[in-house]
């Protein structure tokens, strides 16, 4: 698919200071790796929001800070890329300013281009809905590493840029977020959000909030 000219997303974007606007506002913009020569590229369908120091399913409850999360309480625009389960690599985006620990952990993308690229990262032959389906698998298929972890979205790279798209009300969805029922009663925080009817959201779907 030919793209043209990709816009970036501003810094300004990622450094609001509400978190749930700026993952609803992710959601249809297209998320670019260009790694070792090859680029891929593909529309951000699912994301979930992590509202710092005060949710109990943030990296950051209760101002914690860990070699592995330090990069959360960078400046808006950053990476951060984590190792779960000892399998999986999961990319978040950075949100607000230095020193204010939130970030949105992208889920699901629509592949757009470098799909063959994507194919050879994930031993597929035929690309299926499954290829980016999910975060640990978006992440192999983009070829994203915890490496990547604290890279500026502004760089060559790795970055996210603007797309026609508009995610209007009703073709947004809402739900408690995935896998996080540690977190007591913020484990039903309404904070996940994904297209309607895409076919590479991730877990359970819901009927709107």
């Amino acid at each position: 698919m030919e793209l043209g000219i990709m816009k970036k997303l501003s810094k300004d974007f990622y450094q609001s200071i509400d978190v749930l606007l700026v993952a609803k506002e992710l959601l249809g913009k297209i998320l670019v790796t260009r790694f070792g020569g090859m680029e891929t590229t593909g529309k951000i369908v699912e994301v979930e929001a992590y509202t710092g120091v005060a949710d109990r399913a943030s990296h950051s409850f209760g101002g914690r800070r860990t070699r592995r999360n330090e990069v959360m309480y960078a400046e808006g625009g950053t990476a951060y890329v984590y190792f779960c389960y000892g399998i999986h690599h999961l990319f978040n985006v950075v949100t607000n300013v230095k020193e204010v620990p939130q970030a949105v952990l992208v889920r699901a993308l629509e592949p757009l281009s470098g799909i063959k690229h994507m194919l050879a990262r994930t031993g597929k032959i035929k690309p299926d809905n499954s290829i980016t389906k999910g975060p640990g698998n978006l992440s192999k298929a983009m070829g994203l590493h915890t490496s990547h972890s604290g890279l500026s979205l502004q760089s060559r790279e790795l970055f996210i840029a603007e797309d026609r798209f508009s995610s209007l009300a009703n073709e947004m969805i809402s739900s408690p977020r995935i896998g996080v029922d540690y977190a007591g009663e913020d484990a039903m925080l309404p904070y996940r959000f994904y297209l309607k009817d895409n076919a590479y959201v991730s877990g359970k779907k819901y009927q709107s909030f």
